[in-house]
């Protein structure tokens, strides 16, 4: 394989000088500070309105046609739910101490707002497609709303970039990984069975995608979510010394670990930032792109539901595998005499799992990760279509194909490439992504404000399920008349 790794290392050359560029100058700064204004500016919704958010969550399922709340919002927990969350984390901890998962967690408060506006603007924008399902995502808004179908474009090559290659190949890189360290199964037997596994659904379409998400992502979700509160609640004396950590190491104040020379500021921030983003995605612009293929009355309630995927993805399961690590032996071996220096990814999560649980930690985590990982290769698939469809209106199904097949051989060579190449090419797609995605929504923020003021203010006037008429908005003839059937003038909105 001296050939895969002389690619590798000549791929690296070029992309992480980039990469390093955005996320330390770019992309921290401004996923943090548009979250924040965001905040401000809709009165702090996330605070205000949690409990809305879980509330119409849970009973969003829905008996009609097409994709409902709950399915668009189990294919985006899936897309989030994943390596971020169990090998992510670790990497975190690793790289940027204690104090990463605190700046993870400020990425999250903050995130909901941002991961409100993008859904929302998701479902205003979006269009129905020939199977009578929804499409939509940040391409389709950032052409109706703005006026740039070139923009549009862009964002979507690097989306399909970003998760139909990079994503993909490295949820199954997780995947073969944690199998091997707990059944010792060969790399390449695992991506030919996931190849296939990957194929039986994929193959069904979009709504199939959020068929099996539905089914699996609430069972697992709960599941990790138990045996990590079983394993804090056996600790419980621990814990208080352990926020404290978190604390004074993403102030730069903890002790060092794993070989570093301490705990600068903007290693943990940056850490934290970069993985609570790949985590929860709120201002990527992958999540929009399910949030728009529910059928829904109001924009503003997807984008309410799609807002607290950010509570279940960072604020919850995130501090499980955060907790189950910090805990363990295994990192307080790691901040003493590191012994174990060569551990990263899941191997350490796993590792940690073990210590808590024995044997059955590391099978636990295996599984977790196939389950976790599996659902995201889904996730990936269904946001690559949508956006292929999107750049070849007049050939979406030889598009979704070639997205098919593209999809299929990243999760064979992901299974059996190294965890650095695909995790430092996964930091760049995603912030050239980002980056397109967070300048859109700032500018067309005003327009989610106008729809959240709208739901807001029917659920005062006593509407159980407010109803959206994009009269409300200053173009409503950028919306599409045959999803959202409201009439009035442009005049009618001012």
């Amino acid at each position: 394989m001296e050939w895969l790794q002389a690619i590798q290392g000549a791929v690296n050359a070029v992309t992480d000088p980039i990469s390093n560029f955005i996320w330390s100058f770019v992309l921290v700064y401004l996923l943090l500070g548009v979250g924040l204004i965001f905040t401000i500016m809709t009165k702090f919704m996330q605070f205000r309105l949690l409990g809305h958010m879980a509330r119409i969550t849970v009973t969003s399922r829905g008996s009609g046609e097409g994709v409902s709340a709950f399915q668009a919002f189990a294919t985006s927990l899936a897309g989030r739910v994943g390596t971020g969350n169990l090998a992510g984390v670790a990497l975190a901890l690793w790289i940027g101490g204690p104090g990463a998962i605190f700046w993870m967690w400020m990425t999250a408060l903050v995130g909901l707002a941002t991961a409100f506006v993008e859904s929302t603007l998701a479902q205003v924008y979006k269009s129905r497609h020939e199977d009578g399902a929804f499409r939509g995502g940040p391409a389709y808004y950032i052409e109706r709303a703005l006026g740039q179908r070139w923009l549009g474009c862009v964002f979507a090559v690097f989306l399909i970039i970003a998760f139909g290659l990079a994503f993909a190949g490295a949820q199954a890189n997780t995947i073969s990984q944690a199998l091997d360290n707990a059944f010792s199964i060969p790399a390449w037997l695992t991506g030919v069975v996931l190849v296939i596994l990957t194929a039986l659904i994929i193959y069904g379409g979009v709504k199939s995608v959020a068929r099996a998400a539905e089914k699996i992502v609430p069972f697992m979700a709960i599941a990790y979510f138990l045996v990590a509160i079983y394993i804090l609640v056996t600790h419980i004396g621990e814990v208080p010394s352990m926020l404290s950590l978190i604390v004074q190491s993403a102030f730069g104040f903890g002790p060092a670990a794993g070989g570093a020379a301490g705990y600068a500021i903007m290693v943990a921030l940056e850490n934290g930032v970069k993985r609570g983003l790949f985590s929860n995605e709120a201002g990527m612009g992958s999540a929009p792109n399910a949030a728009a293929t529910a059928t829904v009355k109001h924009p503003a309630a997807q984008g309410l539901v799609q807002s607290f995927g950010v509570v279940c993805d960072t604020l919850i399961i995130c501090t499980c595998t955060a907790v189950v690590i910090l805990l363990s032996g295994v990192y307080q071996q790691l901040m003493s005499s590191s012994p174990g220096a060569d551990i990263v990814g899941i191997q350490l999560t796993q590792d940690a799992m073990s210590d808590h649980l024995g044997t059955f930690g590391s099978w636990f985590i295996a599984l977790s990760i196939l389950l976790f990982a599996f659902t995201s290769i889904l996730a990936d698939y269904a946001y690559s279509s949508i956006n292929a469809e999107y750049l070849f209106p007049r050939h979406a199904r030889v598009a979704d194909q070639v997205v098919r097949l593209a999809v299929l051989a990243m999760v064979m060579i992901g299974s059996v490439a190294s965890l650095n190449f695909i995790w430092h090419f996964a930091d760049l797609a995603m912030g050239l992504m980002a980056t397109v995605n967070l300048i859109a929504i700032v500018l067309l923020f005003p327009i989610a404000q106008r729809v959240l003021g709208d739901y807001e203010r029917q659920r005062r006037e006593g509407t159980r399920e407010p109803i959206f008429n994009p009269s409300i908005l200053k173009r409503p003839d950028q919306v599409d008349s045959s999803v959202w059937p409201g009439k009035a003038s442009s005049q009618d909105a001012s």
